[in-house]
């Protein structure tokens, strides 16, 4: 995969509104994908938060895998972070991101308060990249289906505010991804959740990535999902994966080849709705320099 270097229209006005709206707000909850806890932060949008009290949200927790949840609680709990698992179906966590909010805006509420205010409002404002169960979360705040859910990135376009708790009132804002993606890595994850549009990369090449990914860590989970034999695997590259899974699932076109669209959407769309068990593609490797990202010389003409 080459650099992927992307920025439609809605992503240019989703930072706008981010940018705009932040004064209006007092603290931010950033949600992200459990899976790809690291991969999913977008710098665009640390970058415009700066100082602004936040809250960080793992959500799709009952997507992700528990060892890995518990190490990346751990990498951000060392750094100062707060952080909150979610599982937007089930509500799970949901409750947990109230207490989060009340805590982070403890002092301006005893200030509120000191002044003769009692319960005074909280405003917040949820950001994230696209596809990380945002309207699914909203709408579990809110106990009713108020915001537009989909699979696919970009679904949540319009601002909308809704009530969370006593007085807290949460701000929507559009999914946003950043201009430039350079870590391959980072962008495969990504494109593996969905969070980058489906018809902008090549699906088999991220499938292939997938495959790979779980023969080194879920091989066990590969193997039971697509009736597979761990030694079969070996050697393979990611077109020969993408093959033999769609051959195991009668992708099969005139002529006896495999129909390898076909094969990568079912990989794809199994792994999204974790089908294919608990699995998390941020590892502890992801905070290692990508060595497949070329870095310029800023130096050279």
């Amino acid at each position: 995969m080459a650099v992927i270097q992307w920025f439609p229209g809605h992503m240019a006005k989703a930072r706008r509104i981010l940018s705009e709206n932040l004064s209006e707000v007092d603290v931010v909850v950033e949600l992200c994908d459990a899976r790809i806890p690291f991969s999913s932060r977008n710098p665009e949008i640390v970058k415009v938060i700066g100082n602004k009290p936040s809250v960080l949200v793992f959500n799709k927790a009952d997507l992700a895998d528990p060892k890995m949840c518990d190490f990346w609680k751990n990498y951000y709990n060392d750094k100062g972070i707060q952080i909150v698992f979610t599982d937007s179906k089930k509500g799970d966590g949901i409750k947990k991101v109230t207490e989060a909010i009340k805590k982070t805006m403890a002092e301006k509420i005893k200030n509120q308060e000191e002044k003769g205010r009692l319960n005074p409002h909280i405003r917040a404002m949820i950001v994230g990249v696209p596809n990380v169960g945002k309207s699914s979360f909203i709408n579990r705040v809110a106990g009713k289906a108020v915001a537009v859910t989909g699979d696919k990135p970009g679904v949540t376009r319009s601002k909308q505010w809704l009530k969370m708790g006593s007085n807290i009132y949460l701000l929507d804002t559009p999914g946003l991804l950043w201009p430039k993606i350079e870590d391959q890595r980072c962008g495969y994850r990504l494109a593996c959740t969905g969070a980058i549009k489906d018809d902008i990369l090549d699906n088999t090449d991220i499938a292939g990535f997938l495959l790979e990914f779980m023969r080194e860590s879920y091989v066990d989970a590969l193997c039971t999902r697509f009736k597979l034999n761990p030694d079969d695997l070996e050697d393979l590259d990611r077109l020969q994966l993408v093959t033999m899974c769609g051959k195991k699932r009668g992708c099969i076109v005139k002529g006896g080849e495999v129909d390898l669209v076909r094969a990568a959407t079912i990989v794809l769309d199994e792994f999204r709705g974790g089908k294919m068990g608990r699995i998390s593609l941020d590892t502890p490797e992801a905070l290692e320099p990508d060595p497949n990202t070329i870095v310029e010389d800023e130096n050279n003409d």
